[in-house]
């Protein structure tokens, strides 16, 4: 039996429980990620169960069985989470219990939870992410579950013809309904004071902890996060993009050896050596070189520094928040913060393009005193690590030993830029440099650092992203994450720190055009590209429309704080709005978009009183009680008629009982009538046997002969007139 057979054979109720099954599945897609791997097997595993026995009419389980399934996920819930409290441990909870819920559908009653638990869980997929992706799948995903709670309202269609009516229909109103709350949700939106919330989710932004970017580096870090393709800034210039070469964004600067990697410099910062001042015009005035202005949108990445355009020395400002800046200028030239940043935040930055670049006339950099305590980290160099490459930095020439010669010698070797080094073994700088010659930007700045160090001259890696992607349709800068990069900055006497990219050694694309490497597809991703044969033109145009409608996501609803309501407001009713005013205004708004519902409700549902139909009955039913007969109210027309014939005592046929010959016609042609009005009312539509009848007359027709009745006491009954 196929499934479409299958389905139309099944009975209304369990075609209602899997329709509800399906929308709990989607609208639980975006926990996968998010709770543990034991939980999310175990709630697929009950939806699952639940499916098969709606589908094959069994049995639910015991109430037992669920119980001990929820003592199992509390213990789950506790060994992951070390609580049972807060958000994490909370949403776990609450996806096993939705799941188990739908193992005891017993009543509506159970339905009637299992629905607004649904609710509870599109609500709780907003703590992990406000993205539009979530946006798009929760409002899918509250259009399904209120197509659920009407399909569950909806009266049994006994037509087998019409079996796949009812799910229509609840779909159309659930749809119709949403609609109709869009202005009102709209209004709240734009005009509801935006206050502070009253509760915070540490940690609950999207993506936080997923960038590789942070105080420690080892090698393979940055080339693992080239992959990831994860939005990490987006920018907005006031003039032209700044070309890729200049498109650095400085991230920590490490240079402190650990291991075969590198951390950040701890201390007060009183011994760094800073950036260089800004470099003067001809006039002496400082500042003179070009400044590139620009609004920047920073994903929560979990990092504790501004990835900030080099070479911000002013702070950058948040146009939506607290004048209170939670970062600070770090003397080798990055912005540290006072948390890792787990929230989306939008900021204003100025970069001064002013950054010392090596320039390959100057060969040489001069000494510096190894005695002096300021270059003592950056000349340091790791005890036991890094032996042969050492040992090669010390066979060079003294005439060589200069960063020029460095780059020179990247070009005339057979070094390769690539994601895929291989293993390194334990002193992965001697195997990258000197044997495989195969590595990513930080294998490449971490040898160059050493080499530089071993010479006298200090040397240093930074970390950020590199380059980034301009969207063709609004002109806003995608930095991602796999445009994470790594360099390095040397000291130069005369010209301070100077920023040589050994990267642009070997992948010059890299650096000039912002390229990015791309880890070669397996077996499968081969064989699906092939099957999918997808146009890269379209693929390309798809993206550039999707970053565009996220950035206006972003800059419009989620970027949508008390600073733009009160901009917004100040231009629509003038500078100095209250609270008080805003909420005056809020309750008419309110109360007009109430009172227009009220009218359209009023005008689509016309009241019982204007149906011709039960005006005819009313008036028929005060004709009768004039007469001295009981009509109950609740009577239609051949209850009426049976409750007559009882009260005239007439029997079947006319002139029987105590009725005259004439009154026994005039209650026939009331029968007649009666049953012509009743077949009309409740025909079903297009039914060619309805009858066609004017109502007005037929039911003037009905009340003359009910009119023309005999008159009778109450209880008695009726005499011959």
């Amino acid at each position: 039996m196929s499934f479409s057979t299958g389905w139309a054979r099944l009975p209304r109720e369990p075609r209602d429980t899997l329709f509800l099954l399906a929308v709990l599945a989607w609208t639980l897609l975006p926990q996968l990620v998010q709770v543990p791997p034991w939980c999310a097997a175990l709630a697929y595993a009950a939806l699952g169960w639940r499916a098969w026995l709606a589908w094959r009419g069994g049995a639910l389980p015991s109430r037992w069985l669920l119980v001990l399934a929820l003592l199992g996920a509390t213990a789950g819930t506790l060994a992951s989470h070390q609580s049972l409290f807060g958000p994490s441990a909370g949403v776990t909870l609450l996806v096993v219990m939705s799941a188990l819920k739908t193992l005891e559908l017993r009543a509506r009653r159970d339905a009637t939870v299992v629905f607004y638990l649904g609710f509870f869980l599109v609500l709780a997929n907003f703590l992990h992410s406000q993205s539009l992706a979530t946006a798009l799948a929760m409002g899918v995903a509250v259009w399904l579950l209120m197509a659920a709670l009407v399909l569950a309202h909806l009266p049994e269609v006994p037509e087998v013809q019409v079996h796949r009516a009812p799910l229509r229909q609840a779909l159309a109103l659930s749809a119709r309904l949403l609609l109709t709350g869009v202005p009102l949700v709209v209004m709240l939106f734009v005009f509801f004071p935006r206050v502070a919330p009253l509760w915070t989710v540490p940690g609950s932004g999207s993506g936080v902890g997923k960038t590789g970017l942070s105080d420690h580096l080892a090698l393979g870090d940055v080339a693992e996060l080239a992959q990831d393709d994860t939005l990490a800034l987006r920018l907005q210039f006031e003039g032209a993009v700044p070309a890729t070469a200049l498109r650095y964004f400085r991230g920590p600067v490490l240079s402190t050896p650990e291991g075969s990697g590198w951390q950040r410099q701890t201390g007060s910062g009183a011994g760094f050596v800073p950036l260089p001042a800004p470099p003067a015009d001809g006039n002496g005035n400082a500042n003179a070189a070009p400044k590139v202005r620009y609004e920047m949108t920073v994903e929560p990445l979990g990092l504790g520094t501004l990835p900030l355009l080099e070479n911000a020395r002013t702070p950058p400002t948040r146009p939506d928040a607290e004048p209170d800046l939670p970062w600070w200028h770090h003397p080798e030239g990055y912005w540290p913060t006072q948390r890792p940043l787990t929230e989306r935040m939008r900021l204003r930055a100025t970069a001064t393009l002013d950054t010392p670049l090596h320039d390959p006339r100057v060969a040489s950099a001069p000494a510096v005193d190894p005695a002096d305590p300021r270059w003592t980290p950056y000349l340091v160099l790791p005890e036991g690590q890094h032996p042969r490459t050492l040992a090669w930095a010390d066979a060079q020439p003294s005439a060589d030993r200069h960063p020029q010669w460095l780059l020179d010698h990247i070009r005339q070797q057979p070094y390769v830029y690539t994601l895929a080094p291989g293993l390194l073994g334990q002193h992965p700088v001697d195997t990258f440099w000197l044997d495989t010659r195969a590595g990513f930007c930080e294998h490449y700045a971490s040898a160059v650092t050493v080499v530089l160090r071993r010479w006298g001259i200090p040397a240093r890696i930074v970390t950020g992203y590199l380059g980034g992607e301009v969207n063709p349709l609004n002109g806003v800068l995608d930095i991602r994450q796999r445009d994470a990069h790594a360099w390095v900055e040397y000291w130069h006497a005369d010209r301070g720190w100077v920023r040589l990219d050994p990267t642009e050694a070997v992948a010059p694309e890299r650096v000039q055009r912002g390229e990015r490497l791309t880890a070669a597809r397996g077996p499968l991703g081969l064989a699906l590209v092939d099957l999918v044969a997808l146009d890269p033109q379209w693929v390309a145009q798809m993206q550039a429309v999707w970053g565009a409608a996220e950035h206006q996501w972003n800059q419009w609803i989620l970027g949508y704080s008390a600073h733009r309501q009160q901009d917004l407001l100040a231009g629509l009713l003038g500078e100095g709005v209250a609270l008080h005013t805003l909420g005056r205004w809020l309750a008419g708004g309110f109360a007009a978009l109430v009172g227009v519902g009220a009218g359209w409700v009023a005008w689509r549902s016309p009241p019982r009183r204007r149906d011709p139909w039960l005006r005819g009955h009313a008036r028929l039913q005060q004709i009768l009680r004039q007469r001295g007969y009981t009509v109950p109210a609740h009577l239609a027309t051949a209850g009426l008629l049976v409750h007559l014939r009882s009260q005239c005592d007439t029997g079947a046929g006319v002139g029987a009982g105590g009725l005259s010959a004439t009154a026994a016609a005039e209650f026939d042609r009331l029968a007649a009538a009666l049953d012509t009005l009743s077949r009309w009312r409740y025909a079903a539509p297009g039914d060619a046997g309805a009858p066609r009848v004017a109502l007005q007359p037929l039911w003037r027709v009905a009340q003359r002969a009910a009119a023309r009745l005999p008159r009778i006491q109450p209880n008695r009954p009726a005499t011959n007139a």
